[in-house]
């Protein structure tokens, strides 16, 4: 399972196409047939968790021979399956901030929101747990 947070202009798509989508904490492993959570970043207008769907394409992207230190990034398309039913943004987890609580909600925060860039991470199994009861 993972979570996407990025900027997404159309939430109501039934398909969402994203082009060079930064990765981390195992997001660079993510496949066909995967479950990826969006979350439409508010940094860019977003509203927080919006959609769940399934990944139907991914490919790498090459690295830039002028950079050394290059997070990777993929290309990937994403078939919308669920619709959001209730909010789940940067206010409701800004209080989980003890990193080593092993709440989903800490982990949650600490990846999308403790650096503020878009981001596709991987999720545990509890984190993903928790996200299903908001659809």
């Amino acid at each position: 399972m993972y979570l996407l947070k990025a900027a997404i202009p159309d939430p109501e798509a039934c398909v969402l196409v994203f082009t060079a989508q930064k990765t981390m904490y195992g997001g660079k492993h993510v496949a066909v047939g995967d479950t990826v959570y969006l979350i439409a970043s508010e940094h860019e207008g977003g509203s927080g968790l919006v959609a769940r769907g399934v990944v139907t394409a991914t490919a790498p992207c090459p690295r830039r021979p002028d950079c050394d230190r290059q997070t990777p990034r993929v290309d990937l398309t994403v078939q919308v399956t669920a619709r959001a039913q209730q909010p789940l943004g940067r206010a409701q987890l800004k209080p989980f901030t003890a990193w080593d609580d092993g709440q989903p909600e800490t982990e949650l925060n600490f990846k999308c929101y403790r650096q503020a860039t878009n981001k596709l991470v991987g999720l545990s199994p509890a984190a993903a747990a928790f996200l299903v009861q908001f659809f």
